[in-house]
């Protein structure tokens, strides 16, 4: 199970997968906890206090599920941000 924190990276991930579901601006503090399995995202929102408090290993489900080829390379773990450095 995974974490990301970063709104930036929170509303890149759901423009690409037009998630229209979630509304970041009704959170105050969003966190996504999402996994990657047989080239599926499953994935859910959360509040960075309640998985605080409860914590992340008590996420027992998901919300979505999206196919892997629609999300950023980062959700796979390709975190090269100068990969168009290597194209010279």
């Amino acid at each position: 199970m995974n974490v990301e924190k970063k709104r930036e990276r929170i509303r890149e991930f759901f423009d690409l997968v037009e998630c229209e579901h979630y509304d970041l601006r009704k959170f105050s503090r969003p966190v996504l906890v999402y996994k990657v399995e047989d080239d599926q995202v499953f994935y859910s929102l959360w509040e960075e206090d309640l998985l605080q408090r409860f914590g992340v290993e008590n996420v027992d489900g998901w919300d979505y599920t999206e196919d892997v080829l629609f999300c950023p390379d980062w959700i796979r773990g390709d975190d090269d941000d100068d990969e168009d450095d290597d194209m010279q």
